[in-house]
């Protein structure tokens, strides 16, 4: 244990003391924080003209309505209570307002034939341009209210029925996927850079330390077991401190600007995490990080030198690449309770990203979640004990590259 806590210090003074491990934290913080003052900022600017200031019907870009109606006024105002964005100007002559369009001058028109026929002319038309949908739906209410004054309602009595909505309320007995689907994803995208990140650093850490020799000296003061699981621990410390530094800032940065992001639904529901769920992260990022820096580690000790380590790794990171592709799609399609998910819910290399976003984006029995988390912290310890004698053994095997059936010859005459 003595051993297990000087290795533990030693690399967690690397990792604090690394101008990299500290620059990629300190940049992470700075960057969210501006994003986080930056509707703070952005409002400041703006009052320091004048309060509230619209923009003037002249900054906005023009559209013309042609009506060959009879309703002429009714469809101008119509048309510029729905385009609150457009300087929406009547017009009389359709030549002079294609030249204008053309020119630059104005951005679009509308020629109205009748309520339920129009021709909509623009100058370059983008995959993003709604303004037929508007245009349908102004016409539509227009051509309503036409219909239903000439069977003798009156106007506005017209107006009236046609302008009710319907009052709906939506109870979810479950889990929200719309609201919990942008938490659940940064959380799955972090708890997939720290593993694939730290792990990568735990293997490079062995075999820059076996390539130099180096770990010829280390090896004889302490125990093979000792080191790795030392290296491992600081490895997971390190994140999990990092994720703390950049999860922790955000949170307060929000709070401190909460106010000027209260008409932003998505980055509200983003910090309205339940505290469960949060518990939940943290337990499995430390066993999927455990279980993945354990097999990390152990093919850093058969690596001869740090440039093989790539190849080594391949396998097992493709592994986990699959995993995160797997549970991105589940939520992608708004199906996180498929066949495929709940499978991979119950496998230690899948499990850390599959049950945890269950949890968080559907209701999952008890007695699933406890059994996940039973295999999984089984398969940590099942997993670092194989580990820890590939690396006694990896360690004091050089020259070429160990193959898999000397690795168990040597685990069997050890």
């Amino acid at each position: 244990m003595k051993q297990f806590k000087t290795i533990l210090r030693f690399e967690l003074n690397n990792y604090f003391q690394n101008k990299v491990f500290l620059g990629i934290t300190i940049f992470a913080v700075l960057l969210i924080a501006v994003l986080m003052f930056f509707p703070r900022f952005a409002a400041d600017k703006e009052s320091g003209g004048t309060e509230n200031a619209q923009p003037a019907k002249s900054d906005l870009p023009i559209m013309y309505i042609i009506s060959e109606t009879e309703e002429t006024e009714a469809i101008v105002q119509a048309f510029q209570e729905a385009f609150t964005d457009y300087n929406v100007t009547g017009a009389q002559n359709e030549d002079e307002t294609r030249n204008k369009i053309i020119s630059g001058e104005a951005d679009c028109a509308f020629i109205i034939h009748s309520l339920t026929d129009y021709t909509y002319l623009v100058g370059n038309l983008t995959m993003y341009d709604t303004n037929t949908a508007t245009a349908d739906s102004v016409l539509q209410q227009l051509y309503r209210i036409h219909s239903l004054s000439a069977q003798g309602i009156s106007h506005d009595d017209a107006q009236n029925i046609l302008s009710v909505s319907p009052q709906s309320t939506v109870e979810s007995l479950g889990k929200d996927h719309s609201r919990n689907f942008f938490y659940t994803y940064i959380m799955i995208f972090a708890l997939y850079m720290m593993i694939i990140m730290y792990g990568q650093l735990v293997a490079t850490s062995v075999a820059t330390e076996k390539s130099s020799r180096a770990m010829e000296l280390l090896i004889t003061s302490a125990k093979p077991t000792a080191m790795m699981f030392g290296k491992i621990t600081a490895a997971c410390l390190a994140g999990f401190v990092q994720l703390i530094a950049v999860f922790g800032s955000a949170f307060l940065f929000y709070n401190m600007n909460r106010s000027y992001w209260a008409d932003n639904a998505i980055v509200a529901s983003i910090f309205d995490m339940p505290l469960s769920l949060l518990l939940y992260m943290v337990l499995f990022f430390i066993l999927g990080f455990m279980i993945y820096a354990c097999l990390y580690g152990a093919i850093g000790s058969t690596a001869t030198k740090v440039e093989d380590i790539n190849t080594l790794s391949m396998p097992l990171t493709l592994l986990f690449v699959a995993a995160f592709m797997v549970v991105i799609f589940s939520m992608s399609s708004g199906e996180v309770d498929n066949v495929l998910l709940k499978i991979c819910s119950f496998i230690p290399f899948t499990s850390p990203m599959a049950m945890f976003t269950r949890i968080a984006m559907s209701t999952v029995p008890p007695y699933e979640i406890i059994i996940s988390v039973v295999i999984l912290a089984a398969s940590v310890i099942g997993i670092g004990v194989l580990s820890a004698k590939i690396y006694r053994v990896g360690v004091l095997l050089y020259g070429t590259t160990p193959k898999i059936s000397s690795i168990i010859k040597a685990l069997k005459n050890s």
